[in-house]
């Protein structure tokens, strides 16, 4: 059976000409930007959005972040950076308009100038301007002053990306997983934190206990996750910044599959009782619990949807595995899904249009989507074994794990891998960690 932070808000405001200080840097105004033309998502996909981006400087700070944006917009799928061999002239932190004829000449939708500077006490100030060539206005003119300079690049990328696309951006976020090393079969399984393009990877545990489905709290720097700590099968919570773990709940059976609710004052899991589980909700301050089903079946992989009114979970109560829809409180519990096969790990896009899940037909695992009424199936990857999606905050991409198979009794040729792929099934791509790795969850935008 298929069982299944930094401080952003102080850090950028939704628009030019604020002044906001925050843990991670500060930012001052440039200038304001004059328009915001929408490229559409979906010309996007077919077409992607021809960006140019010259040198910010001659500094290392200035050659980092520069490839970090050109790393984040080339790796989504929706944007084309030019290589700066084809540029005609470079670009100033002048905040006069660039020289449009250049940059149209070879075929830029969207230009970037600014500069690094040395802000003194190991940081750095990086004035910041989004141009649209095409209608040579500007769209965004911000200035970040901070020591993190892979996050100041990050969040230039998502401003690119929300100013061109008009949606949100995903790339300020973080990636909890588990990395496993060691032989299959007799892996050592850790919990893992890295960035979302895999930079600062960070082993949280110490392996001397198997853990299983981390989960993100949407509102404080905490972790949910299943672990074998003491072979009692359990959720624990796990405070990134002080490292302190905490069991959640005081339950007879094993725990397992936890995931916060969308204000993060309570945790839905699964709980064993006799030969199935129920879900229960659990207070994340006073740990009181409450069941919400009691079928007699195995109902687990509980999630809300974004506003916190409904819970999708699988359950086999009707005799195979599938998913189910019920309110929050618990009852009314109505089937959505009908395809052939057996589903799974069930989440709801924080946009609320989707449901992604694990799908297993035959002996072929697929990731797929579908509406939260079970219309509109979509399967977005087959193999001989993926399972576990997670969206981005922005519900634009999803992450999940693709095992492959080995090639004898030991093991070899195993490998277990994280990948990402937009909601429509383009760009499909490994991410890259130093170990195997399962069971990512996606982080908010870091907030």
């Amino acid at each position: 059976m298929l069982v299944s932070p930094f401080s952003r808000r102080g850090f950028l405001a939704g628009g030019a000409g604020l002044v906001i200080a925050g843990r991670a840097g500060a930012q001052t105004p440039v200038a304001p930007g004059a328009a915001q033309p929408v490229i559409d998502v979906d010309h996007a996909l077919q077409d992607p959005i021809r960006i140019a981006l010259p040198s910010l400087g001659n500094s290392p700070a200035a050659a980092e972040i520069i490839s970090v944006v050109t790393a984040d917009l080339t790796n989504c799928g929706l944007f084309r950076p030019i290589d700066p061999a084809a540029f005609i002239s470079a670009a100033d932190a002048s905040p006069t308009a660039p020289n449009f004829p250049n940059w149209k000449a070879i075929g830029a939708q969207a230009v970037v100038t600014g500069a690094v500077s040395d802000a003194g006490g190991g940081q750095v100030r990086v004035e910041f301007r989004l141009w649209d060539v095409l209608t040579t206005q500007q769209l965004q003119g911000t200035a970040y002053t901070s020591a993190n300079v892979r996050r100041i690049a990050h969040i230039m990328a998502d401003v690119i990306y929300e100013r061109m696309l008009g949606e949100k951006g995903y790339f300020d976020t973080r990636i909890v997983y588990v990395a496993a090393t060691g032989p299959r079969g007799r892996q050592t399984k850790r919990l893992a934190i890295m960035d979302q393009d895999a930079a600062n990877n960070r082993i949280l545990t110490n392996g001397d206990w198997l853990v299983l489905t981390p989960r993100f709290n949407p509102v404080r720097d905490e972790i949910a996750f299943m672990s074998y700590a003491n072979n009692h099968p359990r959720v624990l919570l796990y405070d990134l910044n002080s490292g302190r773990q905490t069991t959640l709940g005081d339950f007879e059976g094993m725990s397992f599959a936890p995931r916060f609710s969308p204000d993060g004052g309570s945790c839905i899991l699964s709980v064993t009782r006799g030969g199935g589980s129920d879900i229960f909700v659990v207070d994340a301050g006073s740990h009181a619990a409450r069941r919400l089903t009691s079928s007699g079946s195995i109902d687990t992989s509980p999630c809300y949807s974004p506003d916190g009114s409904q819970i999708v979970f699988n359950s086999d109560r009707d005799g195979d595995q599938q998913l189910y829809i019920m309110g929050a409180g618990g009852g009314g519990a109505k089937r959505i899904s009908f395809g052939h096969g057996r589903y799974a790990t069930p989440v709801w896009s924080p946009r609320g249009d989707l449901i992604a899940f694990t799908r297993l037909a035959g002996a072929t695992f697929a990731i797929g989507v579908m509406h939260p009424d079970g219309t509109g199936e979509r399967i977005l990857s087959e193999s001989y074994a993926v399972e576990g999606p997670t969206f981005a905050p922005n519900g634009r991409v999803l992450m999940f794990w693709r095992e492959t198979r080995s090639m004898d009794q030991y093991g070899h040729g195993y490998s277990s891998r994280l990948v990402s792929i937009d909601i429509t099934g383009f760009n499909e791509r490994e991410v890259h960690t130093p170990t195997d790795a399962s069971d990512p969850a996606w982080s908010p935008l870091n907030a």
